[in-house]
C-alpha cells in the first residue's frame, strides 16, 4: 500500500481535525452532527475537502492564546502521592502545562504513567504505580459526566492500561481537594488510605484481607462510619489474579488487572469524603449547560430503551439479525443452541423478556439521568437471593453465550459472583469457556479441575469454576485464575481456540463479522477491547449514528478507528459516559470545557487532545517493546468462518488484517511497525516521547 510521507504529515498535524471540519461544534445536537463529522472526515481522507496545514500552531500554543482568563481554572492544580511502602502521603502541583495538553481522566492519566512508571516496570513490582483521575468533568452535575480512570500497567497484558468508572469516589477526591491521586511502592502487610477534605492517612487493614466486598463494604461502615466513598479490591485482587477488578462503590473498573496492581501493593480500600465544591470556572454558565442537555437527553428516544432494557439491547439485533454475538467460545456467531429450544423464538437472555419479570428499579452512575442500569434480583427458586447490577451485554455473552448457558438466573448468579469476589466477568467467562471447550477436545479433564465436570451448558459447573478461581483455589484456580493466556501457557495446549488478544479476552463482538470492528480490537492499545474504539456502533448501525460502514469492506478501515479511538479518548479524558456520544458529541463538550475551565477550545482542538492521548498510549507500550507483532488477531477469527446464521462464512484473513493495518498506520501517522513518527509526536507536542522510543521522521 502505498504511504506517501505528505499525506502522512498531513494526517498527523494537529491541525488535522480543525481542517476537516473547521467548524466543527457549530453542528446541531444529536445524529446529524455524527453523520456530518465523519461525512466531512472521510471526504478529506479521500482528498476531496481542502484544508491546509502548514506553518500551524502547536496544540500548547493554540490553547493558550484561545484561553479565556489566562490560567486554566476549574482545577485545584494538585495531586495527591500516596507512598504505600512508606506509608506517607504528599502532596504534589500538577503544571499547567499537563493540563493543557491532558485535560484529566485518561488523558491525565496516560500522562502520569509515562511519566511515573519507569521501562521495564513489573506490573505486580512496588514500581508500578496506579494514577486514580476524575474526568476533567466528573462531578461538575453534567449528565452521566461521573468518569473516574484507572490507568497503570496492566499485568494481565503487559501493555498500558485503562479501566473505567462511574465512581463516586472520583467526585469525592474532587470535592476533597485533589485532581488525581497517585499511589506509589508497596506495603508489607494490608492497609486502608483514609481521604478527608484535604488530608489523608493509612490505617491497617489486616483484618479486611480475605472478606469479599459485600463483607468490605459492611465492615468499612462498622468500622469507619457512613459517609465514605470506597474504592476496593475483593479475594481475586488479593490473590493477584490477572483478571480482578477495582470496585467502586459498587460499579467496576474491570479490565486489565487492576485489582491484582492494588493487592500486590495490599492496599485493600481508599476511603474518600470531600465536603467541598469541585472548582468550576463559571458556575452560572454550568448550570445552564447542564439544564439544556438534561432536557434534551430526557426526550431522545434512546433514553426510554436505556432505562428499560439497559445495555442488553444490543443482544437481540447481534444474535438474530446481524449473527456476530459469539457463542459456545466462538464456535458459533449466535446463540445457536438456546434459540433452537426456544418455541416463540424469544431466548431468556434477551432482556425483553428478563427486565419486566426481575428488575426491581433501575440503576445509576452518579450525576445520571439516562441509567442503564438494573438491579436484577431473583426471589425463588434455585437461585433465590441472587442480587446484581446488571446484567449487562458483554456479561449476557461472557457467562451466557460462550459458555452455552442460557438460564438468565444462572447468568446473574454467576455475575454476582464475580462482582462480589472481584473478577471481570468478560475474561472470567471467557476463560471458562476455553476450559470448556479444552475438556471438550480431551485436554482437561474432572481431575485436573478439582473434580468438576465442566461441560458447555452446564451452569453449576460455571459457577463452581468461578468460585475457585475467583480465590484461586485448587487446581481450577490455580489454572484459570489468570485468564485465558496465562491457562494456555500453563497447560501448554488450547491457543488455537483461545479468544484473547495481547492477553486480554474478547468482547461480545463476532469480529469475523466486521472488519472495522476487527481492526479496532486487533490495534487497541490495552488488548481486546470494544471501548477504546467504539467503532461497533458504526458498523453495526444504531443510534449512535443514522450511518452505516460497510461492515464487510477493507475500504476506508483505518481512518475508521483512528477518527473512533479519537473520540473515545476524549470521552475517557472529559469523564462522560460513550452511551451519550450519539447525544453531546462535539457540540456540547466544547461549552462544557469552557464553561468549566474557561479553555476556549473547538471541537477540533478537543479530537487532538484525544489523539495525543492516544498516541501516548502507544508510545507506553512501544517502550515496553509492542509492535505491529502484536496488533493480531485470535487464530480462530482468522482461521475459522462464522459457520452459519445471518453472518455465515466470514472471516478475517491474515491477509486482510495485514491490508487493515497498512491502511491504519498510514491514517495514524504511524511507520509500518505501528511506531508514531517522530514529526507527529513533535506537532502533538510530545518531543520528549518521540525521543525516548526512538521514534522516525518525518
Amino acid at each position: 500500500m502505498a504511504r506517501g510521507t505528505a499525506a502522512i504529515r498531513a494526517q498527523a498535524s494537529p491541525g488535522f481535525y480543525a481542517a476537516a471540519c473547521p467548524d466543527l461544534g457549530a453542528y446541531r445536537s444529536g445524529l446529524n452532527g455524527g453523520v456530518e463529522l465523519y461525512s466531512a472526515l472521510v471526504r478529506l481522507r479521500r482528498g476531496t475537502l481542502a484544508g491546509g496545514h502548514g506553518g500551524r500552531q502547536s496544540t500548547a500554543e493554540r490553547q493558550t492564546t484561545d484561553t479565556k482568563g489566562g490560567d486554566m481554572n476549574g482545577v485545584t492544580g494538585k495531586m495527591l502521592v500516596a507512598d504505600l511502602s512508606q506509608r506517607k502521603t504528599a502532596v504534589e502541583t500538577l503544571p499547567d502545562q499537563a493540563y493543557r495538553l491532558f485535560l484529566g481522566g485518561f488523558g491525565l492519566g496516560a500522562h502520569l504513567a509515562w511519566t511515573r512508571i519507569p521501562k521495564g516496570a513489573d506490573p505486580l513490582g512496588e514500581k508500578n504505580v496506579v494514577a486514580m483521575v476524575p474526568g476533567l468533568l466528573t462531578g461538575d452535575g453534567i449528565s452521566t459526566a461521573s468518569k473516574t480512570t484507572f490507568t497503570f500497567r496492566s499485568p494481565l497484558t503487559g501493555t498500558l492500561a485503562r479501566s473505567v468508572a462511574g465512581a463516586w469516589a472520583g467526585i469525592a477526591l474532587r470535592k476533597a481537594g485533589w485532581d488525581a491521586l497517585l499511589l506509589t511502592g508497596a506495603s508489607k502487610a494490608p492497609v486502608v488510605l483514609i481521604i478527608e477534605d484535604g488530608q489523608a492517612r493509612f490505617e491497617d487493614a489486616s483484618d479486611l484481607w480475605g472478606l469479599d466486598l459485600r463483607a468490605t463494604a459492611k465492615a468499612l461502615r462498622t468500622r469507619f462510619g457512613e459517609g465514605y466513598r470506597t474504592v476496593a479490591i475483593g479475594p481475586a485482587g488479593e490473590n493477584l489474579s490477572l483478571i480482578s477488578t477495582i470496585e467502586c462503590d459498587g460499579r467496576q473498573a474491570g479490565r486489565g488487572g487492576g485489582g491484582a496492581v492494588l493487592g500486590a501493593k495490599k492496599l485493600k480500600a481508599i476511603l474518600v469524603k470531600g465536603t467541598g465544591p469541585v472548582p468550576v470556572h463559571d458556575r452560572g454558565r454550568m448550570k445552564e449547560i447542564v439544564s439544556h442537555w438534561q432536557g434534551i437527553i430526557r426526550d431522545h428516544p434512546v433514553t426510554k430503551a436505556d432505562m428499560s432494557y439497559g445495555s442488553g439491547e444490543f443482544l437481540d439485533w447481534m444474535n438474530r439479525e446481524s449473527g456476530t454475538f459469539p457463542s459456545k467460545n466462538w464456535q458459533w456467531g449466535y446463540f445457536k443452541s438456546a434459540y433452537a429450544r426456544a418455541a416463540d423464538g424469544k431466548i431468556e437472555l434477551d432482556p425483553y423478556y428478563w427486565a419486566p419479570k426481575y428488575v426491581a428499579r433501575n440503576v445509576a452512575c452518579p450525576t445520571c439521568t439516562k441509567p442503564c442500569g438494573q438491579l436484577f434480583q431473583v426471589k425463588e427458586g434455585k437461585y433465590a437471593g441472587t442480587e446484581v447490577d446488571g446484567p449487562e451485554y458483554e456479561t449476557l455473552y461472557s457467562l451466557g453465550g460462550a459458555p452455552e448457558v442460557a438460564s438468565i438466573e444462572a447468568v446473574a448468579k454467576a455475575n454476582e459472583i464475580c462482582d462480589v469476589l472481584g473478577l471481570d466477568t468478560i475474561s472470567a467467562g471467557v476463560t471458562v469457556a476455553w476450559a470448556m471447550e479444552a475438556v471438550e477436545r480431551g485436554l482437561l479433564s474432572k481431575v485436573d479441575l478439582d473434580g468438576i465436570d465442566l461441560k458447555f451448558g452446564d451452569a453449576d459447573a460455571m459457577l463452581a469454576v468461578l468460585e475457585k478461581m475467583g480465590r484461586r483455589e485448587g487446581k481450577t484456580g490455580a489454572l484459570l485464575a489468570d485468564g485465558t493466556k496465562a491457562a494456555c501457557d500453563r497447560l501448554g495446549k488450547g491457543a488455537s481456540f483461545a479468544i484473547h488478544i495481547k492477553g486480554m479476552e474478547l468482547p461480545a463482538y463476532d469480529i469475523r463479522g466486521s472488519k472495522g470492528v476487527a481492526l479496532a480490537f486487533a490495534v487497541s492499545f490495552r488488548g481486546g477491547d470494544h471501548l477504546t474504539g467504539g467503532v461497533y456502533g458504526l458498523e453495526y448501525g444504531g443510534s449512535w449514528w443514522k450511518l452505516t460502514a460497510d461492515r464487510h469492506s477493507l475500504r476506508g478501515k483505518g481512518f475508521e478507528v483512528r477518527l473512533l479511538e479519537d473520540l473515545m479518548a476524549v470521552y475517557d479524558t472529559l469523564g462522560v459516559c460513550k452511551f451519550t456520544r450519539h447525544i453531546y458529541f462535539l457540540e456540547g463538550l466544547p461549552e462544557m470545557v469552557a464553561a468549566q475551565t474557561g479553555l476556549a477550545l473547538t471541537a477540533a482542538e478537543l479530537l487532538t487532545v484525544g489523539e495525543r492521548a492516544y498516541n501516548l498510549a502507544r508510545a507506553f507500550n512501544v517502550r515496553e517493546g509492542f509492535s505491529r507483532k502484536d496488533d493480531h488477531l485470535p487464530p480462530r477469527v482468522m482461521e475459522l468462518p462464522i459457520p452459519d446464521g445471518p453472518s455465515a462464512g466470514d472471516r478475517v484473513s491474515a491477509e486482510e488484517l495485514q491490508a487493515l493495518l497498512d491502511d491504519y498506520y498510514e491514517a495514524r501517522g504511524w511507520s509500518r511497525d505501528g511506531v508514531p513518527l517522530k514529526g507527529l509526536l513533535a506537532a502533538l507536542d510530545l518531543p520528549d516521547v518521540a525521543d525516548a522510543i526512538g521514534a522516525s521522521g518525518p
